[in-house]
């Protein structure tokens, strides 16, 4: 039977590393210290880390606008890490924005909140 999950064990590992994250910074940090520990710990099982990479928005071969998303993981998904509440719709738009913008499968929103972390897949 085919797993319905995309890019199963590259996506447990992102997630594993950020419950890691929380689990030792807990709560209340700025969005670049969970960045800062979240690279590292990426970096540090072998994968493939490119951050702030520009994505360029381009209709009818003009530009009209551009992301910068925080990490795309072996040129395959999308992580983009939040403080927030709650997963917003607009956090939403923004990594569906990233993927259709690159060509990419999937996305993963981390929201760092009080009570833990959300976890959001968003897929293209």
């Amino acid at each position: 039977m085919e797993s319905k999950v995309v890019y199963t064990e590259l996506s447990y590992k992102v997630v594993g590393v950020v419950f890691d994250v929380y689990n030792e910074l807990g709560f209340g940090y700025q969005e670049k210290y969970y960045y800062r520990t979240i690279k590292n710990k990426l970096l540090s099982l072998g994968l493939d880390v490119k951050e702030q990479l520009l994505a360029k928005l381009i209709s009818e071969n003009k530009p009209i606008g551009r992301y910068f998303l925080d990490f795309l993981i072996d040129n395959k998904l999308v992580l983009e890490l939040k403080v927030a509440n709650q997963v917003y719709p607009k956090h939403v738009k923004q990594v569906l924005g990233y993927l259709k913008a690159n060509s990419l499968k999937l996305g993963i929103i981390a929201v760092f909140c009080r009570d833990g972390v959300i976890i959001k897949r968003v897929l293209n």
